[in-house]
């Protein structure tokens, strides 16, 4: 006799992920690559190709003749994905059931449901698939929480004071870290991928449910960012909060600030900066992207960098000045730990979510 089936919903099923559950998603590759819950295990049912084929019968034919080759493509696989799955489910330190979704909830995970617990695997599916948990999580973008925007120019170890602040046990969000890119043209020189937007929202969401279900009540400390990360989008809600939440912008002098872009990109390949410099050659003007690329062929990183900083300040500027609460935090040599002692400092000497109060 089958395990009884077990169905939760969507609310459910992302606390049981959250508590550590094992996650299979049993759609096909290219639908987990386009985005997935966080820490999913790809286990799909059909390969892209199958679920191709499956599609056109259903739509070309019917559904019956759709059900019979779904049958005749998944029938041998079947002792395969119930051994993979029960040492799954075997590994686990605390043996819990699988948590098993599709894309709606339907056939593909009711199929995989029915043959864990036919091998007697304990699982459980997600009542509207992976569609029902990406409206839960977009909602998470919703929820108004005590954002500090951590400013600055370029090249003032933001990201750096970011992590130092995590250290510290302050709640924090790595924005270009989830991204997989700095920000900047120069912000993925050796192109490596970037996770996709859907998959980005998921993690973002993922991450701020689990600070918010830490019991911490302090700040959520953000780094500043536009609204694309390289091709990454920020979820519009999310990052309209940002953009009203007060800013605390490093001040560092300049030969810092290039001394920090050289320990980032000292080492990287020639033809990758001066790629770099090419995209951003129209905003630089001409007469600057030529003498910048000059600089990078000869090994003077320093002066290109100084080129690059008169970009990029007037962009940076140009969004800061639309902000209505910031305050500078003098940074001028210290490392980043020391640097977020002072951010909390200044933090805690001000009382950012009062416009009133702020503007006394």
């Amino acid at each position: 006799m089958p395990i009884p089936e077990h169905i939760m919903t969507p609310e459910e099923f992302l606390a049981a992920a959250e508590r550590g559950g094992v996650v299979l998603d049993v759609r096909a590759p290219k639908e987990y690559a386009a985005g997935h819950l966080p820490g999913a295990v790809s286990f799909p049912l059909f390969t892209d190709e199958e679920r191709a084929r499956v599609g056109t019968a259903y739509k070309q034919e019917s559904k019956q003749v759709a059900v019979d080759l779904g049958l005749e493509l998944v029938g041998p696989k079947l002792r395969d994905m119930a051994a993979r799955a029960r040492a799954l489910f075997e590994a686990q330190d605390t043996r819990t059931p699988l948590l098993v979704y599709c894309w709606r909830g339907g056939m593909r995970s009711g199929s995989v449901d029915w043959l864990l617990r036919t091998a007697e695997v304990p699982s459980a599916r997600c009542q509207g698939g992976y569609k029902a948990c990406r409206a839960v999580l977009r909602a998470t973008f919703q929820t108004a929480r005590p954002y500090v925007v951590l400013g600055g120019m370029t090249g003032t170890a933001k990201t750096d004071v970011i992590h130092a602040l995590a250290a510290q046990k302050e709640r924090t969000l790595d924005l270009e870290g989830m991204a997989h890119h700095f920000g900047s043209s120069f912000g993925n020189l050796d192109a490596h991928p970037q996770p996709s937007t859907e998959q980005f929202s998921n993690d973002l969401a993922w991450a701020l449910r689990a600070l918010d279900r830490d019991g911490h009540d302090g700040p959520v400390w953000v780094e500043n960012e536009s609204r694309s990360i390289g091709w990454v989008q920020m979820p519009e809600n999310f990052h309209k909060r940002l953009r009203s939440a007060p800013v605390l912008e490093l001040e560092r002098t300049e030969e810092d600030r290039i001394a920090h872009l050289l320990s980032m990109y000292g080492e990287a390949d020639e033809e990758a900066l001066v790629q770099a410099f090419e995209r951003i050659r129209t905003k630089l003007g001409g007469q600057h992207a030529n003498a910048a690329v000059a600089h990078v062929r000869e090994g003077n990183l320093a002066e290109a960098a100084r080129i690059a900083l008169v970009y990029y300040d007037k962009t940076y500027r140009h969004g800061l000045d639309k902000r209505e609460q910031m305050r500078a935090v003098q940074a001028l040599g210290l490392n980043p730990a020391d640097t977020a002692d002072a951010c909390r400092d200044a933090h805690s000497q001000w009382n950012p979510w009062n416009l009133q109060a702020t503007s006394n």
